[in-house]
């Protein structure tokens, strides 16, 4: 992993740009790479279809993942991600708003670091993207892959 990019799964564009604005209100820098669809997203990391020219070894340094998402939902991305060697360690946030419990223990049943649900104020969403971004960016300590 050459740079701390952020890979965000989001489709709603409002959520999207929150999500931006609240990073950069807290002077977050990193490269923000966004995927609109569960599709798009299993594109980007396994370098196939319009991204089959990335290297595919250059992984977020988290996964920022929205669960209701068209094409391909959140929790099959999740199962994916973590059926495959080359990305079952990356790390991954479920962000949502979904308030369903199956939706939490379903994350965490195929292998999310983390749930968040998203804050509808944001200037609580601000404080909890600087808290995810100081946690899974600087803090944490991911084994090599």
């Amino acid at each position: 992993m050459n740079t701390k990019m952020i890979l965000l799964v989001e489709d709603n564009g409002d959520d999207e740009l929150l999500t931006i604005r609240a990073f950069a209100e807290n002077r977050i820098g990193n490269p923000i790479v966004v995927a609109r669809n569960g599709a798009e997203a299993l594109d980007y990391l396994f370098a196939t279809g319009r991204y089959a020219d990335r290297n595919a070894d250059d992984l977020p340094a988290v996964v920022l993942l929205d669960l209701k998402l068209p094409k391909i939902d959140g929790l099959e991305v999740l199962r994916r991600l973590r059926a495959d060697d080359r990305t079952k360690l990356l790390p991954v946030v479920v962000l949502t708003s979904s308030r369903e419990e199956e939706d939490r223990i379903q994350s965490y049943t195929y292998g999310a670091n983390s749930y968040v649900r998203k804050p509808v104020d944001f200037d609580e969403f601000t404080r909890a993207a600087g808290q995810l971004s100081l946690y899974w960016l600087l803090l944490n300590e991911p084994p090599k892959q």
